[in-house]
Order: structure tokens, then sequence, then C-alpha cells
């Protein structure tokens, strides 16, 4: 219990270091700071899909719930916004069109798979489980942060050659995300038992991350016109979201995963030390 409530605390902090940063130059709604009811909602959704959860032992909604709290988090920065033009539409829509499209993947493969093996040792304990939806919510507002701030600053923006750039490697990494889950995706339907080493994947073996990685520094870009002063904290989002792909959640799982099917297998081992673990021709092993 002790450690739920260290890691509430600490999530809680991290969110409200943003909306500080931002509180000054948000616009409001009902007299009360936009960032602020982000931040909130992005929790609260979490907290209370995860009561049901709970109680019926299930983790098929946890992906679902992130994504949509994406979607509405967005759109409540996007109708509290100072002004309402191409500008803002289109970097709302930056996350609004890759959390529908993650959600209804994650959800769809989480229903046909019947259980996510993240959730295995952790959803019987109320308080660890408790801490996963939390880290979820934080995960939320910390990583749409920079959009939100965006749309939620009167500092006026428009589109120059930095959106542009990142727009184009928003595009990139979306596009890098996409075929890659669905190249495993059908893979995996002829080939239950065997590791994807065709297609994208014959350069990276995380090519979906490398894209996911790739869009946020994208979407980082192209708000950086529209911060000032202590928003630009927001530009955190990216760093966070590698950070928990390459050392939290992401990487590290999958590769002790394969490390225990495949580990002693030939193939598999030539595969490994001839395909980068994330960045495509980088580096090997």
């Amino acid at each position: 219990m002790l450690r739920a409530l260290t890691i509430l605390i600490i999530c809680i902090l991290i969110a409200g270091a943003i909306v500080a940063a931002a509180w000054g130059d948000s616009t409001g709604l009902y007299n009360v700071p936009s960032i602020l009811i982000c931040a909130l909602v992005a929790f609260v959704v979490q907290w209370v899909i995860f009561v049901p959860s709970y109680i019926k032992q299930t983790e098929k909604f946890y992906d679902l719930a992130g994504s949509l709290s994406f979607v509405a988090v967005s759109l409540i920065a996007l109708f509290a916004s100072f002004q309402l033009g191409v500008y803002q539409f289109m970097i709302a829509s930056m996350v609004i069109i890759w959390a529908l499209r993650l959600g209804s993947f994650l959800f769809f493969r989480i229903k046909k798979d019947g259980k996510d093996d993240r959730f295995e040792k952790i959803k019987t304990d109320k308080y660890r489980f408790f801490v996963a939806w939390t880290i979820q919510g934080l995960w939320v507002f910390l990583t749409s942060s920079p959009v939100l701030v965006a749309l939620t600053s009167s500092n006026f923006s428009e589109i120059n050659a930095l959106v542009i750039v990142g727009v184009c490697l928003w595009i990139f990494g979306f596009s890098t995300e996409v075929i890659a889950d669905q190249q495993k995706r059908a893979f995996k339907q002829t080939n239950p038992d065997s590791f994807i080493h065709t297609g994208l994947w014959k350069y990276s073996r995380h090519p979906n991350y490398f894209g996911e990685i790739i869009l946020w520094f994208g979407v980082a870009l192209a708000v950086l016109p529209a911060l000032s002063g202590w928003q630009f904290i927001v530009l955190i989002s990216p760093i966070f979201v590698l950070t928990l792909l390459t050392k939290v959640s992401g990487i590290p799982m999958l590769e002790n995963k394969a490390e225990k099917k495949w580990g002693d297998k030939a193939d598999y081992i030539k595969y490994k030390n001839n395909t980068p673990v994330l960045i495509p021709w980088f580096s090997k092993g």
C-alpha cells in the first residue's frame, strides 16, 4: 500500500508541475484553467474504470481507456482553445487519429487473445493494479501535454517550416507503427509460435516502437511555435515516451519474453545478432 501511495503522489506531482507551468497562460472553462481540467480527466477516467476492472478481474479495457482518454483531453483542449484554425485542428488530430487507431488495435487484440500477460501477476492485487491505472493516467497527460498546452495557450501560432517538418515526422512515424503492427498481426495468424523477421521487422526488432517514438518527436516539433516560457517543460513528452519504451515497459519486457521462448534457437540468435533492436541500420544486437 505504501508503494502504491508513493507512486500516486509522484504521478500527481509530475502532472502538477506541467499544470503549474501552463497555468498562467491557459484558457479557462467555467473559470477553471483548461490544462487542469485535462489533467483531472486523464487520471479520473482511469480510476473510474479501474473499479469495475478490478471487481471483474479483467484488463480488457485498460488500453482502450487510455486511448479514449487521449481523445477526450484533446477534444477538451480543442474546445477551450483561444483560437480555432487549421493549426489547432491539425495538432489535435495528430493525437486523436493516433489514439483511435492504437486503442482499437489493442482492444481487438486483447479481445482475441483473451488476456494481457503484463497483468497476470498484478490484477489480483488491488494496490498494484491501481498503480498501473494511475501510471496510465500520467502517460496520457504527460504524453499529450505538448498538444494540450499548445491548444490552451493564448500564444499566437501559425504553420511554418518547423510545423511542417513536425507533421512529416508524425506521418512517417505513424505510418511505420501502423504497417509494423499489421505485419506482425498477419504473421502471427499463420506463424503463432514463431518470431516475426519479415517486412519492417527485418530491419528492426521493434519497428512499431521506433515509429511511436518518431511520431511523438514530430508532435513536439509541430507545437514548438505555440510554446513560451515554462511551457517548454512539455517537451519532456517524447523523452518520456522514449524512456518508457526503451527502459521500462516496452522493449525490455518483449526482449525478455522473446529470450525465454527462442533464446536457444539458432535462427533467433542469428536474427538478434544481425537486426538492430530499435533504429534500422543503426546498430546490431
